[in-house]
């Protein structure tokens, strides 16, 4: 079976078609993650018209200011000295009655390339009328669909587009930027342009130091580090990080703390049921970067599966305490401490 691809990796596919001037007469960019929808939308506002072009010939919009008719009005006009124009709509999921345009696509304009830029919430799903419109669109032109990366793909995507700029990273560098700013790609870019600007000329790779000095992530107190010494039952390390995160709250909240060590032990509980413990497979299989996978197996012989499923139970127990469900006066420190002493016992 073919692996499936990435919408990162279609994302690229799409903008080498474009730099190869293979143009459709609509994009609908739509989905969850902003960042690979400004990406495109960015590229054809850029790339596709002469800057003496771009002044009769691309129009911007935005949904909080047009309607249906408007679009559609701009997108069947003519363009002036050149072969095409170029319409962006953004923010277009604020548009009433989108499902409207699909009186266009049945007679588009072929000399008008027409983006739509339909931004969702995390978990916001279309509207039938509207996915009906769409899968017209996707018979003329393209539908693009920008899913929000799972945390276990941030690492990778990080190291995939550092690779093009002659940058390298660390595993546990790349970690850390996941685990302090999750999976939104456009503050990743952001932090990743900045370590960028500030590494040593003489110097190609972005380490711990380097994070930690530029944007501010301890690489001693963090949930990657408390999740490892933890995992090897260092005691000394798990108190001195557990300790720097209850008097740190605002910055090391309980809910992140408990969902990273839910998705730790989860892996380890995974670990233990997989027939092969190749390398190569459980790192495939537990979604990490190989350089990890001693670090699973290190807490598979300390943590056998019917203490996993113990913790997934103390995990959920001060998930609710945390919410003041039987915890009146403890705070999230305290919760904290108790929490991970259960877990090591």
């Amino acid at each position: 079976m073919a692996k499936r691809k990435t919408v990162a990796e279609l994302s690229q596919e799409l903008i080498a078609e474009l730099k190869k001037k293979i143009y459709k007469p609509i994009y609908i960019l739509t989905g969850d993650e902003s960042y690979f929808i400004d990406l495109i939308a960015d590229y054809i506002a850029e790339n596709v018209l002469s800057e003496s072009e771009k002044a009769f010939n691309q129009t911007i919009l935005y949904g909080k200011d047009i309607d249906v008719k408007s679009i559609i009005e701009t997108s069947r006009r003519f363009p002036m000295m050149a072969n095409q124009q170029v319409v962006i709509i953004k923010e277009a999921q604020q548009i009433k009655k989108l499902e409207e345009l699909e009186i266009y696509l049945k007679a588009y304009q072929k000399s008008t390339i027409l983006v739509i830029c339909h931004k969702l919430l995390p978990g916001e799903k279309l509207g039938e009328r509207v996915k009906k419109m769409f899968t017209l669109a996707s018979k003329v032109g393209v539908v693009f669909e920008s899913k929000r990366l799972y945390d276990y793909q941030i690492p990778a995507w990080i190291v995939d587009y550092l690779k093009p700029l002659g940058v390298t990273i660390t595993p546990q560098s790349a970690e850390l930027l996941k685990d302090f700013l999750g999976n939104d790609l456009s503050k990743l870019v952001n932090e990743l342009d900045k370590l960028i600007i500030t590494l040593p000329t003489t110097t190609k790779q972005i380490t711990a130091d380097h994070v930690e000095q530029n944007i501010g992530i301890s690489k001693d107190f963090n949930r990657f580090e408390l999740n490892n010494a933890i995992g090897r039952r260092d005691i000394v390390t798990t108190n001195r990080i557990v300790d720097f995160f209850a008097k740190n709250p605002n910055a090391n909240p309980l809910i992140l703390t408990m969902s990273s060590l839910y998705q730790f032990f989860n892996k380890v509980f995974t670990y233990h049921f997989l027939p092969d413990k190749n390398e190569r497979m459980v790192a495939v299989k537990l979604g990490v970067n190989p350089f990890f996978v001693s670090d699973y197996s290190k807490a598979a012989r300390i943590y056998n599966p019917k203490k996993c499923v113990q913790i997934f139970s103390l995990l959920r127990e001060y998930d609710m305490r945390s919410k003041g469900v039987n915890n009146e006066s403890v705070n999230h420190g305290e919760l904290l401490k108790e929490l991970v002493f259960k877990i090591m016992h």
